[in-house]
């Protein structure tokens, strides 16, 4: 064996390491690079968490903060009350045979997510209503904030206390995402998109609220 095929072998058995290296090192970039997409995935899942909770926590503080007297908030109560049972009876209008799976609205807001039936009806509904998912969340939070020391008015005696609750909201409520909320509920009453049947609407606040006034 001459010099020159002692060094072509050398190249060779060179090349394989040098190739062998190059396997090795493309391996590391690639775990490397799957955990950069992971680490970047679950920042961004992170931060969209923070997001919303820091979006819950504003929305909280805005449903707490206006100094309403008992009789404002009494009233802004009842239109959030009677938006939320129209919602739940316009979607058992088109589910009529999930009438007993969904006794409230909250079960259809567990359902919808995960059956898509539910899903479609629940977006129809919105849509028909002029509503989005950020009113519904901010209604949801009044209504739970507020309702265990809030009394339900009927049509007559709202009318009565406050001419314009319109202006009510617009100056007392700061946060623009309630303040959409509250405009939109209160317009979805006066202009009768709520469906209503006199006797059955106030059969069903009995159920609900403990105090009915008309």
């Amino acid at each position: 064996m001459n010099n020159e095929t002692t060094t072509l072998i050398s190249l060779k058995e060179a090349m394989k390491r040098v190739d062998h290296k190059l396997q090795g090192l493309a391996a590391q970039f690639k775990e490397m690079d799957f955990t950069k997409d992971s680490l970047t995935q679950r920042f961004e899942q992170h931060s969209k968490a923070l997001a919303s909770q820091a979006a819950q926590d504003e929305l909280w503080r805005a449903v707490l903060a206006p100094k309403f007297t008992s009789m404002e908030l009494n009233i802004l109560y009842s239109y959030v009350t009677e938006v939320l049972i129209c919602l739940h009876t316009r979607v058992l209008d088109k589910l009529p045979d999930l009438v007993r799976g969904l006794p409230t609205l909250t079960s259809i807001l567990r359902r919808k997510v995960k059956n898509q039936r539910i899903g479609v009806v629940w977006e129809s509904v919105l849509e028909e209503c002029g509503l989005q998912e950020g009113d519904i969340t901010a209604l949801c939070t009044f209504f739970i904030a507020h309702g265990h020391r809030a009394e339900y008015y009927g049509a007559k005696v709202r009318q009565m206390y406050i001419r314009d609750v319109t202006f009510l909201i617009t100056n007392m409520v700061k946060n623009q995402a309630l303040q959409d909320g509250l405009l939109k509920a209160v317009q979805i009453i006066e202009k009768g998109k709520a469906v209503r049947a006199p006797e059955e609407q106030k059969s069903s606040l009995k159920e609900l609220l403990p105090s009915v006034r008309n």
